[in-house]
């Protein structure tokens, strides 16, 4: 997620700056072309052009409300994991006691019990954010050589590349016991696995009598809960924005910059004997508008795809795991995570 309140001209030529180079290769072509030539003929009147135009941009705009709905509701998602993650913790602390047992159980293994739940949970999230990182086919990753070899690129300036994402991995390491990571990790679902563990964990506790039925429906409810925020997550994650929305706006954007100089270089050679060279720069210009339009929606409809746009998974994985850990009385905790290249990762 990009926290800096603008993008710097360095940050939007990076973005979009290598589409300029076609744009005015194409421009001047069709410029040159009309001066040098008799071939005026393929030269388009304005007012068919700015039908299209008007209606490119409508199409552009409903996709790039789609595209931000997405993103917004992804966010929302991992807001109500944060709070419901601090749930789990404080009931875990006020829930797993002795009130209930007929043999009192010391408070050290009070405390294991409470630590091994929530740094389970933990691990949950780790896991959960690894999973939703797995490219899917329709992911700028997973496309043509040129898209990917820049998609790369990018991660490795404002994507997950900034940071060795190894780290997932070591943090199931640490929250998890060694005999559990061996198999949870082997499931295909390693997230889903891991909360039916947590059920499975508060199912004995019931058996001790370390908790009583109320309690035990209050922390399954919240298990639940982990449950449909996942499966939110997951399903933004593995349902695309419909491709009819996502890649024929594209379409429309490249059939519009391809016309787009055969209407402005008739339109500026009505000015005098420069006017044709005139269109060139607004031809680019009035071009990249309508072609970033276009990238900004691209790059917007997948919230877990590991770039600079995605949202700040890592960032709020951490922000739990300081919170929880603080509720068991830890004070050796990681710092939190903070920006790199204005991205919080």
């Amino acid at each position: 997620m990009y926290v800096q309140k603008n993008f710097s001209f360095k940050n939007v030529m990076q973005f979009s700056g290598g589409h300029l180079i076609w744009l005015t290769a194409w421009a001047a072509l069709v410029a040159t072309i009309f001066q040098f030539t008799d071939l005026h003929w393929f030269s388009i009147p304005w007012i068919p052009l700015s039908v299209i135009g008007v209606a490119v941009a409508f199409y552009i705009g409903f996709k790039n409300n789609q595209a931000y709905d997405r993103l917004w509701e992804a966010r929302k998602i991992w807001g109500a994991i944060v709070n419901s993650s601090r749930a789990w913790g404080s009931a875990i602390k006020a829930y797993v006691t002795n009130q209930f047992t007929d043999a009192i159980v010391s408070e050290e293994q009070l405390f294991s019990i409470r630590k091994k739940l929530i740094y389970r949970h933990i691990g949950w999230l780790y896991s959960l954010r690894s999973q939703l990182l797995i490219p899917t086919s329709w992911e700028h990753i997973r496309q043509g050589s040129h898209v990917a070899r820049a998609t790369r690129k990018r991660m490795k300036t404002f994507g997950v590349g900034l940071l060795d994402d190894e780290q997932t991995e070591n943090m199931l390491h640490k929250f998890l016991p060694p005999e559990e990571y061996k198999r949870l990790i082997n499931y295909k679902n390693t997230a889903t696995q891991i909360i039916d563990q947590q059920s499975q964990s508060l199912k004995e506790l019931r058996e001790k009598g370390l908790i009583e039925d109320f309690r035990h429906m209050e922390l399954q409810n919240l298990l639940n809960d982990f449950y449909v925020h996942q499966g939110k997550c997951e399903r933004i994650k593995k349902f695309p924005l419909p491709r009819q929305y996502g890649s024929m706006s594209f379409v429309f954007v490249g059939i519009f910059i391809f016309l787009l100089p055969l209407g402005m270089v008739s339109e500026f050679h009505k000015l005098g004997e420069y006017g044709t060279w005139l269109s060139i720069p607004f031809t680019v210009l009035i071009g990249w508008v309508y072609l970033m339009m276009e990238l900004v929606g691209d790059y917007s409809e997948n919230p877990f795809e590991g770039l600079g746009n995605d949202i700040p998974m890592l960032a709020l994985c951490r922000t739990i795991e300081i919170d929880l850990r603080e509720m068991l009385g830890e004070t050796d905790l990681p710092p939190s995570i903070e920006p790199i290249n204005g991205v919080l990762l």
